[in-house]
C-alpha cells in the first residue's frame, strides 16, 4: 500500500496507514480496534472518509462501514473477498490449523448482509489473483458496488500501474 499511498499523496489526498500493526486475521478483534481509528479520521477531517483496502483490510474496510456508514463517503477494496469469508482464500489452512470454524465463519459473513452496506464501492478483483478467489470478490448483494477485473496476481496488486490508476481514479 506504500506506493499507492505516495501516489495518491502526489496527487493532493490527504493519506492515512490504518495504524493497527500487523494484521493477524482476527477479524472481530481487528474490526474493533479499526472502527475507533476510523471515527478519529473522520472527527479530524471533519467529513466522512475514503477508505481504501487491500485483501482483508478491504473487507475490514467494508464491515467498518457497514456498521458506520455516516463515517464513510466511498469505500476502494482491492482483491478483497466479501463473502465466504477465508474459506475461498489461501488463508484457509492457516484458519482451519489455528481452530476456526470456516462453515461458521461464512455463516457469520452471510449474517453481516441482514444489514445493508450503504457506503458506495469499488471492488478490484483478478481471476488471476492466486489468493483470493475471485467469485468471493464479488458482492452480489449490495446495490452500490461496481466491480472492475484487472489481470494480476493478489501480491502484483499492490504495484500493478492498472490497479493503482483504478483506485486514483475511483476516488477523483
Amino acid at each position: 500500500m506504500a506506493l499507492l499511498g505516495r501516489y495518491l499523496r502526489k496527487l493532493g489526498h490527504e493519506v492515512h496507514g490504518w495504524g493497527l500493526g500487523r494484521n493477524t486475521g482476527r477479524v472481530p478483534e481487528l474490526l474493533e480496534r479499526l472502527k475507533p481509528r476510523i471515527a478519529s479520521l473522520a472527527e479530524d477531517t471533519g467529513a466522512p472518509i475514503i477508505a481504501v483496502g487491500w485483501s482483508l483490510g478491504g473487507y475490514l474496510a467494508r464491515e467498518a462501514a457497514r456498521d458506520n456508514p455516516e463515517r464513510f463517503e466511498q469505500l476502494v477494496t482491492i482483491g478483497s473477498p466479501v463473502i465466504g469469508g477465508p474459506r475461498f482464500t489461501a488463508a484457509a489452512n492457516w484458519y482451519e490449523a489455528k481452530g476456526y470454524d470456516l462453515g461458521e465463519i461464512e455463516q457469520l459473513v452471510a449474517d453481516r448482509y441482514a444489514a445493508p452496506l450503504q457506503t458506495p464501492v469499488t471492488a478490484i478483483y483478478s481471476r488471476s489473483d492466486g489468493v483470493v478467489a475471485w467469485e468471493a470478490c464479488i458482492d452480489h448483494w449490495s446495490p452500490s458496488v461496481r466491480h472492475i477485473e484487472v489481470d494480476c496476481s493478489h501480491l502484483a496488486m499492490g504495484f500493478s500501474p492498472q490497479v493503482i490508476a483504478l483506485v486514483a481514479g475511483a476516488i477523483g
